[in-house]
């Protein structure tokens, strides 16, 4: 697949617009937590097929409390389930968005990289570096690979 190459910029002032209106959707949802990895593993998820469940079972509480435990908190699965659905629209836009943010700063980083790539090829190529040597001899070390360590002889017996 072809795509063209990604041309365009992004001025201070738009960047910090754009970091402004981060800050605010993180100010309006301040009930945000961050979950260690620990914790995300043990958490049950909630997919697709497990909304309808929900619901339904949201729906059978509702119009069936007399069979729940009184310690049974059902306003405060009704306002989970509430939260969940408002926030739903919200990780899908958001997840898109940062998959086209992903992309192109891949894209561009490539872009970027093969420029640089071929910045250093001409500039070692040209011979003429005109007191660049030592900046082109820095810029090789991108590409100086690490000695391995001898392995330390065995002690003699």
């Amino acid at each position: 697949m072809s795509r063209s190459p990604v041309s365009a910029t992004l001025t201070v002032n738009d960047k910090e617009v754009l970091l402004q209106a981060i800050t605010t959707i993180k100010e309006k949802l301040p009930f945000l937590i961050d979950l260690s990895n620990e914790e995300r593993k043990a958490l049950p998820k909630m997919g697709d097929k497990s909304r309808a469940f929900v619901s339904k079972a949201l729906e059978i509480a509702t119009q069936n409390p007399e069979f729940l435990p009184r310690s049974f908190d059902l306003e405060e699965m009704r306002k989970d389930v509430q939260l969940y659905e408002a926030l739903y629209p919200l990780l899908l836009a958001l997840s898109q968005l940062q998959e086209l943010v992903d992309d192109t700063s891949l894209a561009v980083g490539s872009e970027a990289y093969a420029a640089a790539l071929q910045v250093y090829s001409y500039a070692k190529a040209s011979g003429q570096t005109g007191g660049l040597d030592t900046v082109v001899e820095e810029m090789g070390q991108r590409f100086a690979r690490k000695s391995r360590k001898a392995k330390p002889q065995a002690a003699a017996l």
